[in-house]
């Protein structure tokens, strides 16, 4: 028998997530440490915590944790070794562990009637997932095409950067300030799917939202 989900197992991964979004930036404002440091710690944090999320998933945790597991090794190694192929075999692990976390999520968010606070919790989680997946990616792009974005020059080795950050979730709720512009194709490309997928699932989370609660006041209401 499949054991029961844990009702509060989202609030572990809002956490790192929450974390690892406004931690980022502010240690990189502060200079605390080197940005390849402040990186591996913050990737390594959300995967450490953020494993915790999927208990009530056996098959969800067992390759989450085999994600968590090689992304640290992986990380820490990446702060000693300035090798392109830890940098894509880290960011390989995260991205694993990020799809891991958003399928899991969405299988408890996306279906159901009842309107409880994990669940709003999850649709959040997915939501923050979707902008660091999107991050990650543009990230990827402008270390295999240099000179896919302009109006920003990386300072975390490796092309990495908090940036990438404030660019994804810039472009996923459409606000667009300017400052850093996708100028190849795929840059582009990745650009506007984001935007698109940003506002569907807005839009859909919405209406699912709004479509539990009406069942469930008619279930209160027959009864």
């Amino acid at each position: 028998m499949r054991p029961p989900v844990n009702k509060n197992n989202f609030t572990y991964l809002l956490v790192a997530l929450v974390v690892m979004l406004l931690g980022l930036p502010l240690a990189n404002d502060l200079a605390v440490a080197s940005a390849p440091l402040i990186r591996s710690l913050m990737f390594s944090l959300l995967l450490i915590i953020g494993i915790w999320s999927l208990r009530g998933g056996e098959r969800y945790f067992t390759v989450g944790m085999a994600f968590v597991v090689a992304g640290v090794l992986l990380n820490v190694l990446a702060i000693n070794i300035d090798s392109r192929l830890l940098f894509y075999s880290s960011f390989a692990a995260v991205l694993g562990f990020l799809l891991i976390a958003i399928a899991f999520t969405l299988k408890q968010v996306a279906f159901g009637t009842e309107i409880s606070l994990n669940r709003l919790v999850g649709a959040v989680c997915v939501y923050l997932l979707l902008g660091t997946i999107w991050a990650v990616a543009y990230s990827l792009v402008d270390v295999v095409s240099p000179g896919s974005f302009t109006g920003f020059s990386p300072q975390g080795g490796l092309a990495w950067d908090s940036e990438w950050l404030y660019f994804s979730f810039v472009t996923m709720t459409t606000l667009g300030y300017g400052d850093i512009l996708p100028v190849s194709a795929t840059a582009r490309a990745l650009a506007y799917m984001q935007a698109v997928f940003g506002q569907f699932y807005l839009a859909i989370l919405v209406a699912g939202l709004v479509s539990a609660y009406i069942a469930k006041r008619r279930r209160e209401t027959d009864n």
